[in-house]
């Protein structure tokens, strides 16, 4: 799909000009609506239902596109991954009760990531709020610890405006999701107050720039380091400042790291990368961040599966910290030079400020070395079971660089992650934060219809988080959707057998999964094409067959069921202690 349409996150949608104006609105479902075209909204994602209706009814005759979802929870998770590839707001639409409720998921997810989403949620009438009516639930109450903001509509006049202060919200400053709950009585009733373009209230003012003293400070620090290191995180994707890392990297010569939703923001066939860190990341990258006596962390809130134990946390290292959101500065990691703005902005002012480049060649030369001492790779035996990294590698070697990747979460997630190249920003979608099983699926189609017509989607998945969300596959096939599933089906829950095997003592309770279907032909019964691989020499071949599909694909691959990820950093542990193998641990 074209991406022409796609907003960046400093600007506003442009008004609609006067003389090319849709109807009036006439009642509050339709300003609703109106303001979703005021935004620019091409897609939206939503099951129907009792008290959204009014509004489904408005966008009968709207332009937008509604892709109706087989649950909620994957039109959260379809409308989280539009906004991560295509950088707008994807919308998620759901009637009250259960309807909101199965959002929830999907919300959460989003907020964890700073994703942007708007949900429209159906409610009850007014006067019937607080009776326990049917299907009524406290939505903004239940979504409030979920959403950046969320807002309960009770008057039609303005209603559409709400709507647009939602969708801004959601993409500026710290990105995140946000909630409109629209009581059926408020959609139903008269009006004729269009609503304006999508702006937030004058009282927002996220920061743009850091303070320049702090700037000049922090950039001195990094000049004089002899082990400067860049942690870039997520938002440095987010704020659309890949282009300014890569220069400031490349022409201050400084090795780069990355989070895992930070994934894709510098090349990672640059001699200056070295890609994922934390729980499962390379060797060569924990160690850098170990070793490192200068960090340039940015976009990044210091979760527990990057930082291991904080106490270890890139011990000797001074912390320059660029963040969009001050609660984060020295929420988990200490930082002794904060600079609160956008990532773009404040690195562009960092590479205005630096006085030279760091003297730190011998530490070059030793991040090099890692990378010669701690490679990526793994036994392979041909007479074996299948492994699934040769797989993730297969899939990358036959497709283009600006394939979009999603994954569920699990041990699939992690070989995505690890064994695939990223050199484009927005082409890997997944669940860090919440660690959502079921993502996969329902964000790829998500990622389908943000992506190029000329893109790739492909979907890592496992057996488990497959089997939670695989009733979207009937979205697909409607659709007609060009996306390919490849399932690593090892016939377990397998991140949880691991640790069952590594902290346990090997008692694998609830995660043996040998009762799954025959996932080839539950794909066919939905329409879509199946394949099974269980041979290496069936790998390449497939591979390229369900590559070639025109629409949606499932391939059900039966790998080594016990094939495990490493490196692993156990829970709490030091980062530079990471386990290569299981009697590490």
């Amino acid at each position: 799909m074209s991406s022409e349409h796609t907003v960046k996150p400093e600007e506003e949608p442009a008004e609609a000009d006067a003389d090319t104006e849709d109807a009036p609105v006439s009642t509050g479902a339709e300003s609703v609506v109106r303001s979703l075209e005021n935004a620019g909204v091409e897609y939206l994602f939503g099951v129907q239902g009792g008290a959204i209706m009014p509004v489904y009814d408005a966008l009968f005759d709207s332009e937008m596109t509604h892709i109706t979802m087989a649950h909620e929870q994957g039109a959260a998770h379809a409308a989280d991954a539009y906004g991560i590839v295509s950088g707008d707001p994807g919308i998620c639409m759901a009637t009250s009760g259960p309807g909101a409720t199965n959002l929830v998921t999907g919300l959460a997810d989003s907020n964890m990531d700073s994703d942007p989403v708007v949900a429209l949620t159906g409610q009850v009438p007014t006067d019937f709020v607080g009776s326990d009516a049917f299907q009524e639930t406290d939505t903004t109450g239940v979504t409030m610890p979920v959403t950046k903001t969320n807002y309960f509509a009770d008057d039609p006049d303005t209603v559409g405006d709400v709507v647009g202060e939602a969708f801004a919200m959601a993409k500026r400053g710290r990105q995140g999701p946000t909630l409109v709950d629209l009581p059926k009585d408020v959609t139903q009733a008269d009006t004729d107050a269009e609503p304006g373009r999508a702006t937030t209230p004058d009282t927002y003012r996220p920061p743009e720039t850091a303070d320049d003293r702090d700037v000049r400070e922090a950039a001195e620090v990094l000049a004089d380091a002899d082990k400067p290191v860049i942690l870039a995180g997520g938002g440095v994707i987010k704020a659309e400042a890949c282009h300014e890392l890569r220069r400031f990297a490349i022409e201050y010569d400084v090795p780069v790291v990355t989070t895992m939703p930070g994934i894709g923001a510098f090349p990672e066939d640059h001699d200056l990368a070295l890609e994922m860190a934390g729980m499962h990341g390379t060797g060569y990258a924990n160690m850098a961040i170990t070793m490192t006596d200068c960090m340039l962390a940015v976009g990044t809130r210091f979760d527990d599966r990057l930082t291991g134990g904080v106490e270890s946390f890139a011990p000797d290292a001074e912390i320059v910290h660029v963040e969009i959101d001050p609660a984060e500065i020295s929420k988990n990691v200490a930082a002794d030079y904060p600079l609160v703005g956008d990532a773009k902005a404040v690195l562009e002012q960092l590479h205005d400020a630096m006085p030279a480049t760091p003297d730190a060649d011998e530490w070059r030369e030793q991040v090099q070395e890692w990378k010669t001492e701690y490679p990526l790779d793994y036994p392979m035996d041909e007479d074996g079971p299948v492994k699934p990294q040769y797989v993730v590698e297969t899939v990358d070697a036959a497709t283009a660089d600006d394939t979009v990747v999603t994954t569920g979460v699990g041990q699939h997630q992690m070989w995505a992650c690890q064994y695939w190249r990223y050199t484009e920003p927005r082409t890997w979608v997944s669940s860090h934060g919440l660690g959502a099983m079921g993502y996969g699926l329902p964000s790829a189609i998500g990622a389908r219809l943000a992506a190029d017509d000329d893109q790739s989607v492909v979907c890592f998945d496992g057996d488990g988080s497959f089997l939670m969300t695989c009733q979207e596959l009937t979205v697909a096939v409607r659709e007609q959707l060009d996306v390919t599933v490849f399932i690593l089906n090892n016939e377990f829950i397998g991140m949880v057998r691991q640790w069952q095997d590594g902290f346990y003592e090997g008692r694998r309770m609830a995660s043996d999964y040998n009762w799954m279907p025959q996932f080839d032909k539950l794909a066919e019964s939905f329409g879509a094409a199946g394949f099974r691989i269980d041979e290496y020499d069936e790998v390449e071949e497939t591979v390229e067959a369900a590559l070639d599909v025109e629409g949606p694909s499932v391939v059900d691959v039966h790998i080594d069921p016990e094939e495990d990820v490493y490196p692993m950093v156990p829970s709490g542990g030091d980062n530079g202690l990471f386990a290569l193998r299981g009697d590490h641990l």
